[in-house]
Protein backbone atom coordinates (compact mmCIF):
# COMPACT_ATOMS: atom_id res chain seq x y z
CA UNK A 1 0.00 0.00 0.00
CA UNK A 2 1.45 3.20 -0.54
CA UNK A 3 -0.08 6.95 0.02
CA UNK A 4 -1.44 7.46 -3.09
CA UNK A 5 -4.32 4.72 -2.56
CA UNK A 6 -5.26 7.10 0.45
CA UNK A 7 -4.62 10.70 -0.45
CA UNK A 8 -6.13 11.79 2.92
CA UNK A 9 -2.84 10.81 4.52
CA UNK A 10 0.26 12.19 3.52
CA UNK A 11 3.24 10.83 1.80
CA UNK A 12 5.37 8.71 4.26
CA UNK A 13 9.17 9.93 4.51
CA UNK A 14 11.84 7.35 4.99
CA UNK A 15 13.00 9.98 7.97
CA UNK A 16 10.83 11.19 10.06
CA UNK A 17 10.44 15.08 9.50
CA UNK A 18 11.73 17.07 12.16
CA UNK A 19 7.82 19.22 12.10
CA UNK A 20 4.39 18.28 12.30
CA UNK A 21 1.01 20.20 11.34
CA UNK A 22 -1.99 19.81 13.01
CA UNK A 23 -3.65 22.18 10.35
CA UNK A 24 -5.76 19.51 8.56
CA UNK A 25 -7.76 19.37 11.88
CA UNK A 26 -9.39 21.84 14.02
CA UNK A 27 -9.80 19.57 16.87
CA UNK A 28 -10.70 15.53 17.70
CA UNK A 29 -14.33 15.70 16.35
CA UNK A 30 -12.74 16.68 12.99
CA UNK A 31 -10.19 13.54 12.97
CA UNK A 32 -12.70 11.09 14.62
CA UNK A 33 -15.15 12.11 11.56
CA UNK A 34 -12.80 12.10 8.96
CA UNK A 35 -11.72 8.75 9.77
CA UNK A 36 -15.17 7.30 10.16
CA UNK A 37 -15.79 8.61 6.58
CA UNK A 38 -13.07 7.02 5.13
CA UNK A 39 -13.39 3.79 6.52
CA UNK A 40 -16.36 3.20 7.20
CA UNK A 41 -17.14 -0.62 6.57
CA UNK A 42 -13.77 -1.45 7.96
CA UNK A 43 -13.76 -2.82 11.79
CA UNK A 44 -12.93 -0.29 14.30
CA UNK A 45 -12.84 -2.07 17.63
CA UNK A 46 -13.26 -5.77 18.65
CA UNK A 47 -14.03 -7.14 21.64
CA UNK A 48 -15.44 -10.53 23.65
CA UNK A 49 -16.06 -11.72 19.84
CA UNK A 50 -18.12 -8.74 18.87
CA UNK A 51 -16.98 -6.18 16.11
CA UNK A 52 -17.34 -2.40 15.37
CA UNK A 53 -17.45 -0.66 12.15
CA UNK A 54 -16.33 2.71 11.42
CA UNK A 55 -19.95 3.65 10.23
CA UNK A 56 -21.56 1.94 13.69
CA UNK A 57 -19.00 3.83 15.67
CA UNK A 58 -19.97 6.77 14.24
CA UNK A 59 -23.42 6.40 14.04
CA UNK A 60 -23.47 5.03 18.20
CA UNK A 61 -21.75 7.86 19.28
CA UNK A 62 -23.64 10.63 17.28
CA UNK A 63 -26.64 8.93 19.59
CA UNK A 64 -24.31 9.39 22.69
CA UNK A 65 -24.12 12.66 22.11
CA UNK A 66 -27.20 14.31 20.98
CA UNK A 67 -28.84 11.91 23.96
CA UNK A 68 -25.86 14.17 26.36
CA UNK A 69 -26.91 17.30 24.95
CA UNK A 70 -31.10 17.30 24.57
CA UNK A 71 -32.71 14.59 27.43
CA UNK A 72 -29.55 15.39 30.13
CA UNK A 73 -29.02 19.60 28.95
CA UNK A 74 -25.28 19.12 29.17
CA UNK A 75 -23.47 22.30 27.84
CA UNK A 76 -19.96 22.34 26.30
CA UNK A 77 -16.73 22.67 28.56
CA UNK A 78 -19.01 20.37 31.46
CA UNK A 79 -16.89 17.53 32.79
CA UNK A 80 -17.98 13.63 32.34
CA UNK A 81 -16.38 11.13 34.29
CA UNK A 82 -15.53 7.43 32.59
CA UNK A 83 -15.45 5.07 34.82
CA UNK A 84 -14.42 1.23 32.43
CA UNK A 85 -12.21 -0.93 31.57
CA UNK A 86 -11.70 -1.81 27.63
CA UNK A 87 -15.46 -2.78 26.36
CA UNK A 88 -16.82 -0.90 23.20
CA UNK A 89 -18.66 1.48 25.90
CA UNK A 90 -15.63 2.84 26.39
CA UNK A 91 -14.72 4.17 22.71
CA UNK A 92 -18.72 4.71 22.23
CA UNK A 93 -18.64 7.07 25.41
CA UNK A 94 -15.55 9.05 24.66
CA UNK A 95 -16.37 10.01 21.02
CA UNK A 96 -19.76 10.56 21.93
CA UNK A 97 -18.66 12.87 24.80
CA UNK A 98 -16.57 14.75 23.03
CA UNK A 99 -18.51 15.19 20.02
CA UNK A 100 -20.52 17.02 22.41
CA UNK A 101 -18.26 19.73 23.30
CA UNK A 102 -17.58 17.91 26.76
CA UNK A 103 -13.96 17.09 28.83
CA UNK A 104 -13.47 13.62 29.56
CA UNK A 105 -12.37 12.77 33.20
CA UNK A 106 -10.91 9.38 32.72
CA UNK A 107 -11.15 7.43 35.90
CA UNK A 108 -9.73 4.05 37.09
CA UNK A 109 -12.48 1.87 37.89
CA UNK A 110 -10.31 -0.05 40.33
CA UNK A 111 -9.99 3.34 42.81
CA UNK A 112 -11.03 2.78 46.15
CA UNK A 113 -13.74 5.47 47.23
CA UNK A 114 -12.14 7.62 48.40
CA UNK A 115 -9.58 7.90 45.18
CA UNK A 116 -13.01 8.12 43.38
CA UNK A 117 -14.56 10.71 45.54
CA UNK A 118 -11.16 13.01 45.37
CA UNK A 119 -11.21 12.95 41.37
CA UNK A 120 -14.84 13.71 40.84
CA UNK A 121 -15.30 16.44 43.66
CA UNK A 122 -11.98 17.85 42.03
CA UNK A 123 -12.67 18.18 38.33
CA UNK A 124 -16.57 19.07 39.44
CA UNK A 125 -17.61 16.27 36.99
CA UNK A 126 -21.65 16.59 35.90
CA UNK A 127 -21.98 13.13 35.07
CA UNK A 128 -19.98 9.41 34.99
CA UNK A 129 -20.70 6.83 32.44
CA UNK A 130 -19.76 3.68 34.53
CA UNK A 131 -19.91 -0.28 34.38
CA UNK A 132 -22.25 -2.19 37.32
CA UNK A 133 -19.34 -3.83 39.05
CA UNK A 134 -18.36 -0.10 39.84
CA UNK A 135 -21.61 0.67 40.95
CA UNK A 136 -21.30 -0.04 44.62
CA UNK A 137 -17.66 2.55 44.83
CA UNK A 138 -20.18 5.03 42.91
CA UNK A 139 -22.98 5.03 45.93
CA UNK A 140 -20.52 5.63 48.41
CA UNK A 141 -19.16 9.06 47.70
CA UNK A 142 -21.94 10.49 44.98
CA UNK A 143 -23.77 12.18 47.75
CA UNK A 144 -20.68 14.70 48.25
CA UNK A 145 -20.20 15.38 44.79
CA UNK A 146 -21.21 17.19 42.01
CA UNK A 147 -22.48 14.48 39.59
CA UNK A 148 -26.00 14.89 38.55
CA UNK A 149 -26.13 12.22 36.07
CA UNK A 150 -25.55 8.59 35.81
CA UNK A 151 -25.22 6.55 33.41
CA UNK A 152 -24.75 2.73 33.63
CA UNK A 153 -23.43 -0.58 31.03
CA UNK A 154 -22.70 -3.78 32.14
CA UNK A 155 -19.66 -5.58 30.88
CA UNK A 156 -21.89 -7.00 27.92
CA UNK A 157 -24.15 -4.72 26.82
CA UNK A 158 -22.81 -4.04 23.21
CA UNK A 159 -22.12 -7.96 22.54
CA UNK A 160 -24.74 -9.70 20.29
CA UNK A 161 -28.11 -10.54 22.31
CA UNK A 162 -27.65 -14.16 23.33
CA UNK A 163 -24.14 -13.30 24.08
CA UNK A 164 -24.81 -10.25 26.24
CA UNK A 165 -27.23 -12.16 28.33
CA UNK A 166 -25.03 -15.09 29.08
CA UNK A 167 -21.77 -12.67 29.75
CA UNK A 168 -23.83 -10.01 32.17
CA UNK A 169 -25.02 -13.29 33.94
CA UNK A 170 -22.18 -15.16 34.79
CA UNK A 171 -20.34 -11.18 35.55
CA UNK A 172 -23.04 -10.88 38.00
CA UNK A 173 -24.18 -13.76 39.73
CA UNK A 174 -21.51 -16.83 38.39
CA UNK A 175 -18.54 -14.35 39.38
CA UNK A 176 -20.49 -11.69 41.42
CA UNK A 177 -18.21 -9.48 40.23
CA UNK A 178 -20.97 -6.84 40.56
CA UNK A 179 -21.46 -5.85 44.08
CA UNK A 180 -24.95 -4.41 45.49
CA UNK A 181 -25.18 -0.88 44.68
CA UNK A 182 -28.45 1.48 44.55
CA UNK A 183 -28.16 5.06 42.31
CA UNK A 184 -31.50 6.00 42.10
CA UNK A 185 -32.22 7.71 38.95
CA UNK A 186 -29.27 6.12 36.60
CA UNK A 187 -29.55 5.57 33.38
CA UNK A 188 -28.98 3.15 31.42
CA UNK A 189 -26.46 3.58 27.86
CA UNK A 190 -27.98 0.94 25.93
CA UNK A 191 -31.41 3.34 26.84
CA UNK A 192 -29.80 5.93 26.19
CA UNK A 193 -28.43 5.08 22.87
CA UNK A 194 -31.75 3.91 21.75
CA UNK A 195 -32.90 7.25 22.78
CA UNK A 196 -30.07 9.05 21.64
CA UNK A 197 -31.07 8.27 17.57
CA UNK A 198 -34.31 9.73 17.48
CA UNK A 199 -32.58 13.10 19.25
CA UNK A 200 -31.09 16.07 16.79
CA UNK A 201 -27.78 16.23 17.36
CA UNK A 202 -25.57 19.92 17.41
CA UNK A 203 -22.36 20.17 16.46
CA UNK A 204 -20.17 21.95 19.03
CA UNK A 205 -17.67 25.16 18.05
CA UNK A 206 -14.40 23.74 19.50
CA UNK A 207 -10.79 25.14 19.21
CA UNK A 208 -7.62 23.59 19.30
CA UNK A 209 -7.49 25.36 22.53
CA UNK A 210 -10.62 23.69 24.53
CA UNK A 211 -9.69 21.14 26.78
CA UNK A 212 -10.16 17.50 25.59
CA UNK A 213 -9.33 15.44 28.38
CA UNK A 214 -8.84 16.25 32.19
CA UNK A 215 -6.56 13.41 32.86
CA UNK A 216 -5.17 13.14 36.54
CA UNK A 217 -1.63 12.00 37.34
CA UNK A 218 -0.96 11.88 40.68
CA UNK A 219 1.40 15.16 42.95
CA UNK A 220 4.05 15.35 45.46
CA UNK A 221 1.66 16.78 48.09
CA UNK A 222 -0.36 13.20 47.26
CA UNK A 223 -3.12 14.70 45.75
CA UNK A 224 -4.12 13.76 42.43
CA UNK A 225 -4.01 16.71 39.86
CA UNK A 226 -5.69 16.93 36.42
CA UNK A 227 -3.46 17.73 33.57
CA UNK A 228 -5.32 20.05 30.81
CA UNK A 229 -4.97 18.44 27.54
CA UNK A 230 -6.54 20.40 24.67
CA UNK A 231 -7.62 19.40 21.30
CA UNK A 232 -4.69 20.56 20.08
CA UNK A 233 -2.36 18.52 22.72
CA UNK A 234 -3.57 15.32 21.70
CA UNK A 235 -4.24 15.88 18.08
CA UNK A 236 -0.51 16.94 18.03
CA UNK A 237 0.43 13.65 19.65
CA UNK A 238 -1.59 11.78 17.42
CA UNK A 239 0.24 13.08 14.54
CA UNK A 240 3.72 13.26 16.34
CA UNK A 241 3.00 9.65 16.75
CA UNK A 242 1.91 8.67 13.18
CA UNK A 243 4.59 10.25 11.98
CA UNK A 244 7.13 8.54 13.73
CA UNK A 245 5.98 5.16 13.44
CA UNK A 246 3.87 5.17 10.19
CA UNK A 247 6.55 3.98 7.76
CA UNK A 248 6.45 0.74 9.47
CA UNK A 249 2.59 0.27 9.78
CA UNK A 250 0.44 -1.66 7.38
CA UNK A 251 -1.72 1.61 8.02
CA UNK A 252 -5.38 0.77 7.64
CA UNK A 253 -4.66 -3.21 6.91
CA UNK A 254 -3.60 -3.03 10.87
CA UNK A 255 -4.27 -5.23 13.56
CA UNK A 256 -3.58 -3.76 16.65
CA UNK A 257 -3.85 -5.44 20.07
CA UNK A 258 -4.72 -3.00 23.16
CA UNK A 259 -4.48 -4.28 26.45
CA UNK A 260 -3.36 -1.29 28.68
CA UNK A 261 -6.65 0.69 29.78
CA UNK A 262 -8.23 2.87 27.82
CA UNK A 263 -8.27 5.50 31.02
CA UNK A 264 -4.31 5.53 30.80
CA UNK A 265 -3.21 8.28 28.64
CA UNK A 266 -1.15 6.42 26.88
CA UNK A 267 -3.64 3.52 25.78
CA UNK A 268 -6.10 6.02 24.84
CA UNK A 269 -3.98 8.68 22.52
CA UNK A 270 -1.45 5.57 20.99
CA UNK A 271 -3.13 2.28 21.31
CA UNK A 272 -6.87 4.05 20.51
CA UNK A 273 -6.51 7.34 18.90
CA UNK A 274 -3.61 6.52 16.44
CA UNK A 275 -4.77 3.50 14.98
CA UNK A 276 -8.02 5.28 14.67
CA UNK A 277 -6.30 8.09 12.77
CA UNK A 278 -4.62 5.30 10.15
CA UNK A 279 -8.24 3.13 9.71
CA UNK A 280 -6.27 0.14 11.60
CA UNK A 281 -8.74 -2.51 13.56
CA UNK A 282 -7.95 -2.73 17.13
CA UNK A 283 -8.76 -5.88 19.64
CA UNK A 284 -9.80 -4.18 23.19
CA UNK A 285 -8.93 -6.68 25.69
CA UNK A 286 -11.22 -6.27 28.98
CA UNK A 287 -8.72 -8.17 31.73
CA UNK A 288 -5.36 -8.61 30.64
CA UNK A 289 -4.24 -10.26 34.04
CA UNK A 290 -6.90 -13.43 32.78
CA UNK A 291 -4.07 -14.55 30.62
CA UNK A 292 -6.45 -17.33 29.44
CA UNK A 293 -9.02 -15.81 28.33
CA UNK A 294 -6.64 -13.17 26.54
CA UNK A 295 -3.86 -15.69 24.65
CA UNK A 296 -7.54 -17.27 23.60
CA UNK A 297 -8.42 -13.89 21.64
CA UNK A 298 -5.29 -13.86 19.99
CA UNK A 299 -5.38 -16.94 18.88
CA UNK A 300 -8.17 -15.97 16.72
CA UNK A 301 -6.69 -12.92 15.25
CA UNK A 302 -3.85 -12.18 12.96
CA UNK A 303 -2.49 -9.59 15.08
CA UNK A 304 0.30 -7.20 13.29
CA UNK A 305 1.35 -5.30 16.33
CA UNK A 306 0.79 -4.92 19.99
CA UNK A 307 0.86 -2.43 22.54
CA UNK A 308 2.17 -3.31 25.87
CA UNK A 309 4.67 -2.96 28.84
CA UNK A 310 7.28 -4.54 30.77
CA UNK A 311 4.67 -6.53 32.88
CA UNK A 312 2.67 -7.74 30.46
CA UNK A 313 5.02 -8.93 28.44
CA UNK A 314 6.72 -11.14 31.26
CA UNK A 315 3.36 -12.45 31.74
CA UNK A 316 2.82 -13.67 28.05
CA UNK A 317 6.66 -15.22 27.80
CA UNK A 318 5.62 -17.25 31.03
CA UNK A 319 2.16 -18.42 29.80
CA UNK A 320 2.68 -21.77 27.63
CA UNK A 321 -0.15 -20.92 25.29
CA UNK A 322 0.94 -17.72 24.13
CA UNK A 323 4.52 -19.55 22.84
CA UNK A 324 2.35 -21.80 21.06
CA UNK A 325 0.69 -18.86 18.76
CA UNK A 326 0.99 -17.85 14.82
CA UNK A 327 3.42 -14.98 15.48
CA UNK A 328 3.89 -14.90 11.44
CA UNK A 329 1.54 -11.57 10.98
CA UNK A 330 3.44 -9.62 13.77
CA UNK A 331 5.42 -6.86 12.94
CA UNK A 332 6.52 -5.16 16.03
CA UNK A 333 5.63 -4.08 19.31
CA UNK A 334 5.38 -0.38 21.28
CA UNK A 335 6.18 -0.73 24.97
CA UNK A 336 5.71 2.47 26.89
CA UNK A 337 4.48 3.25 30.52
CA UNK A 338 7.60 1.94 32.72
CA UNK A 339 11.37 0.80 30.87
CA UNK A 340 11.30 -2.63 29.08
CA UNK A 341 13.70 -5.00 31.14
CA UNK A 342 16.50 -6.06 28.35
CA UNK A 343 16.48 -10.14 28.92
CA UNK A 344 12.32 -9.38 28.70
CA UNK A 345 12.53 -7.92 25.65
CA UNK A 346 14.91 -10.20 24.20
CA UNK A 347 13.15 -13.15 25.06
CA UNK A 348 10.13 -11.52 23.42
CA UNK A 349 11.58 -11.00 20.25
CA UNK A 350 13.33 -14.32 19.73
CA UNK A 351 9.57 -15.57 20.51
CA UNK A 352 7.88 -13.26 18.77
CA UNK A 353 10.14 -11.73 16.04
CA UNK A 354 8.67 -8.54 16.55
CA UNK A 355 11.08 -5.90 18.45
CA UNK A 356 9.99 -4.08 21.12
CA UNK A 357 10.18 -0.12 20.58
CA UNK A 358 10.12 1.90 23.79
CA UNK A 359 8.65 5.03 24.18
CA UNK A 360 8.96 7.61 26.85
CA UNK A 361 5.94 10.27 27.58
CA UNK A 362 4.74 12.21 30.41
CA UNK A 363 0.66 12.48 31.34
CA UNK A 364 1.20 16.10 31.20
CA UNK A 365 2.37 15.55 27.12
CA UNK A 366 -0.31 13.74 25.88
CA UNK A 367 1.92 11.70 26.66
CA UNK A 368 4.24 10.95 24.37
CA UNK A 369 7.88 12.92 24.16
CA UNK A 370 10.26 10.32 22.82
CA UNK A 371 10.63 6.36 21.60
CA UNK A 372 12.79 4.35 19.04
CA UNK A 373 12.62 4.68 15.41
CA UNK A 374 10.56 2.92 13.13
CA UNK A 375 13.71 1.38 11.49
CA UNK A 376 14.72 -0.28 14.93
CA UNK A 377 15.21 -3.69 14.48
CA UNK A 378 16.12 -4.64 17.82
CA UNK A 379 15.44 -3.52 21.13
CA UNK A 380 17.63 -0.78 22.43
CA UNK A 381 17.57 0.28 26.08
CA UNK A 382 16.59 3.85 25.63
CA UNK A 383 13.93 6.50 25.73
CA UNK A 384 14.80 6.56 21.73
CA UNK A 385 14.78 10.07 20.35
CA UNK A 386 12.54 13.28 20.27
CA UNK A 387 9.12 13.23 18.64
CA UNK A 388 8.78 16.12 15.79
CA UNK A 389 7.92 19.29 16.76
CA UNK A 390 9.49 18.12 20.49
CA UNK A 391 12.53 19.69 21.90
CA UNK A 392 14.46 18.03 25.14
CA UNK A 393 17.00 19.03 26.86
CA UNK A 394 19.14 18.22 30.15
CA UNK A 395 19.49 21.09 32.54
CA UNK A 396 21.50 21.29 35.79
CA UNK A 397 20.22 22.14 39.62
CA UNK A 398 20.17 25.78 38.07
CA UNK A 399 18.61 25.48 34.53
CA UNK A 400 21.78 25.30 32.85
CA UNK A 401 21.38 23.14 29.82
CA UNK A 402 24.27 20.01 29.83
CA UNK A 403 26.24 19.13 26.35
CA UNK A 404 26.14 15.96 25.15
CA UNK A 405 26.65 13.23 27.97
CA UNK A 406 25.69 15.62 30.66
CA UNK A 407 23.58 14.20 33.53
CA UNK A 408 20.27 16.23 34.41
CA UNK A 409 17.29 16.53 34.74
CA UNK A 410 14.66 16.22 31.21
CA UNK A 411 12.81 19.07 30.15
CA UNK A 412 10.38 19.10 27.15
CA UNK A 413 8.65 21.71 25.14
CA UNK A 414 6.50 20.91 22.12
CA UNK A 415 2.88 21.16 21.04
CA UNK A 416 1.74 18.01 23.05
CA UNK A 417 2.75 20.04 26.00
CA UNK A 418 -0.68 20.55 28.56
CA UNK A 419 -1.97 23.80 29.14
CA UNK A 420 -1.59 23.31 32.70
CA UNK A 421 -2.73 21.60 35.88
CA UNK A 422 -6.37 22.18 36.86
CA UNK A 423 -7.37 24.91 39.11
CA UNK A 424 -3.40 24.65 40.45
CA UNK A 425 -2.13 27.64 39.04
CA UNK A 426 1.02 27.36 41.63
CA UNK A 427 1.39 23.75 40.41
CA UNK A 428 1.62 24.38 37.02
CA UNK A 429 4.28 27.43 37.49
CA UNK A 430 6.13 25.09 39.24
CA UNK A 431 6.31 22.51 36.58
CA UNK A 432 5.96 24.58 33.46
CA UNK A 433 8.45 27.42 32.92
CA UNK A 434 8.12 30.88 31.66
CA UNK A 435 9.21 29.98 28.29
CA UNK A 436 7.29 26.81 27.67
CA UNK A 437 9.42 24.22 28.97
CA UNK A 438 7.62 20.99 31.23
CA UNK A 439 10.10 19.73 33.83
CA UNK A 440 9.50 16.22 34.04
CA UNK A 441 11.59 15.27 37.55
CA UNK A 442 13.48 12.56 35.38
CA UNK A 443 16.91 12.63 35.41
CA UNK A 444 18.65 11.44 31.67
CA UNK A 445 21.55 12.28 29.35
CA UNK A 446 21.72 12.48 25.73
CA UNK A 447 24.16 10.46 23.74
CA UNK A 448 26.24 11.22 20.85
CA UNK A 449 23.82 9.90 18.11
CA UNK A 450 21.08 11.97 19.96
CA UNK A 451 19.53 9.21 21.61
CA UNK A 452 18.23 9.65 25.55
CA UNK A 453 18.22 7.80 28.45
CA UNK A 454 17.23 8.04 31.89
CA UNK A 455 19.47 7.63 34.80
CA UNK A 456 17.29 8.16 37.73
CA UNK A 457 14.01 10.20 38.93
CA UNK A 458 14.12 13.43 40.67
CA UNK A 459 11.12 13.33 42.13
CA UNK A 460 10.19 10.58 45.05
CA UNK A 461 7.22 9.12 42.76
CA UNK A 462 7.24 5.28 42.25
CA UNK A 463 6.36 3.86 39.13
CA UNK A 464 4.84 0.57 39.56
CA UNK A 465 3.72 -1.49 36.56
CA UNK A 466 3.27 1.51 34.21
CA UNK A 467 1.61 3.56 37.14
CA UNK A 468 2.52 6.63 38.76
CA UNK A 469 2.42 6.16 42.58
CA UNK A 470 3.38 9.30 44.81
CA UNK A 471 4.77 8.24 48.18
CA UNK A 472 2.80 10.65 50.38
CA UNK A 473 -0.70 9.46 49.24
CA UNK A 474 0.82 6.07 50.47
CA UNK A 475 2.34 7.42 54.07
CA UNK A 476 -1.01 9.48 54.68
CA UNK A 477 -3.07 6.32 54.46
CA UNK A 478 -0.68 4.13 56.13
CA UNK A 479 -0.71 7.10 59.32
CA UNK A 480 -4.34 6.76 59.28
CA UNK A 481 -3.84 3.36 60.97
CA UNK A 482 -3.93 4.31 65.11
CA UNK A 483 -1.25 2.12 65.96
CA UNK A 484 1.09 4.17 63.00
CA UNK A 485 2.95 7.06 63.86
CA UNK A 486 5.44 7.40 60.81
CA UNK A 487 5.41 6.24 57.38
CA UNK A 488 7.89 6.71 54.63
CA UNK A 489 7.29 4.82 51.14
CA UNK A 490 9.76 4.21 48.37
CA UNK A 491 10.35 1.97 45.59
CA UNK A 492 12.32 -0.85 45.16
CA UNK A 493 13.39 -3.02 41.79
CA UNK A 494 10.79 -5.70 40.66
CA UNK A 495 11.91 -8.16 37.85
CA UNK A 496 8.03 -8.20 36.80
CA UNK A 497 6.69 -4.55 37.64
CA UNK A 498 9.75 -2.22 37.60
CA UNK A 499 9.39 -1.60 41.17
CA UNK A 500 7.40 -2.50 44.47
CA UNK A 501 6.72 -0.66 47.14
CA UNK A 502 8.92 -0.75 49.99
CA UNK A 503 6.53 0.95 53.23
CA UNK A 504 8.61 2.11 56.78
CA UNK A 505 6.37 2.18 59.37
CA UNK A 506 7.44 3.15 62.92
CA UNK A 507 4.51 2.45 65.28
CA UNK A 508 2.94 2.93 69.13
CA UNK A 509 1.67 -0.21 69.20
CA UNK A 510 2.45 -3.91 68.00
CA UNK A 511 0.66 -4.60 64.69
CA UNK A 512 1.25 -7.48 62.50
CA UNK A 513 1.99 -6.46 58.30
CA UNK A 514 -0.86 -8.52 56.84
CA UNK A 515 -3.32 -6.06 59.65
CA UNK A 516 -1.62 -3.16 57.78
CA UNK A 517 -1.83 -4.33 54.44
CA UNK A 518 -5.39 -4.85 55.21
CA UNK A 519 -5.59 -1.70 56.58
CA UNK A 520 -4.18 0.22 53.36
CA UNK A 521 -6.03 -2.22 50.98
CA UNK A 522 -9.42 -0.69 52.21
CA UNK A 523 -7.93 2.76 51.13
CA UNK A 524 -5.91 1.93 47.93
CA UNK A 525 -5.91 0.32 44.58
CA UNK A 526 -4.15 -2.55 43.78
CA UNK A 527 -0.88 -1.52 42.31
CA UNK A 528 -0.87 1.24 44.90
CA UNK A 529 -0.42 -1.12 47.98
CA UNK A 530 2.23 -1.54 49.61
CA UNK A 531 3.97 -5.47 48.78
CA UNK A 532 7.10 -4.92 51.54
CA UNK A 533 6.77 -3.79 55.11
CA UNK A 534 9.79 -2.61 57.08
CA UNK A 535 9.75 -1.62 61.17
CA UNK A 536 12.14 0.67 62.26
CA UNK A 537 12.10 2.53 65.68
CA UNK A 538 12.83 5.75 63.53
CA UNK A 539 13.06 7.55 60.21
CA UNK A 540 16.27 9.31 59.05
CA UNK A 541 15.25 12.96 58.60
CA UNK A 542 16.78 16.40 57.18
CA UNK A 543 17.61 19.00 60.28
CA UNK A 544 14.06 20.38 59.78
CA UNK A 545 12.16 16.86 60.35
CA UNK A 546 11.38 16.01 56.62
CA UNK A 547 12.11 12.26 56.06
CA UNK A 548 14.76 11.30 53.53
CA UNK A 549 13.08 8.48 51.57
CA UNK A 550 16.55 8.30 49.79
CA UNK A 551 18.42 6.79 52.28
CA UNK A 552 15.70 4.29 53.08
CA UNK A 553 16.10 3.28 49.03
Amino acid sequence: MNSSDQPWLKSYPDDVPAEISTEQFENLLELFEHSCKQFPKQTAFINMGKSLTYQELDQKSLAFAAYLQQELGMQAGERIALMMPNVLQYPIALYGALRAGLVVVNVNPLYTPRELKHQLCDSEASAIVAVTNFGNSLQQVIKDTQVKHVILTSIGDQLAVHKRTLVNFVVKYVKKMVPKYNLPGAISMRRALTQGKTMAYQKPQLSGDDIAYLQYTGGTTGVAKGAMLTHRNVLANVIQVYYHFAPRTLLDQEHAVTPLPLYHIFANTVSMMFILYIGGKNLLITNPRDLNSFVNDLRKYPFTMIFGLNTLFNGLLNHAGFRQLDFSKARFTIAGGMATQKHIAEQWQELTQMPIIEGYGLTECSPVVAAGTHQQQAFIPSIGVPMPSTQIRVVDEEGNELDVGGVGELQIKGPQVMQGYWKQPEETANVITKDGWIKSGDIGRMDEQGYFFIEDRKKDMILVSGFNVFPSEIEEVATLHPSIVEAAAVGVPDDVSGERIRLFVVCNARVGREEIKKHCRKHLTGYKMPKDIVYREELPKTNVGKILRRELR
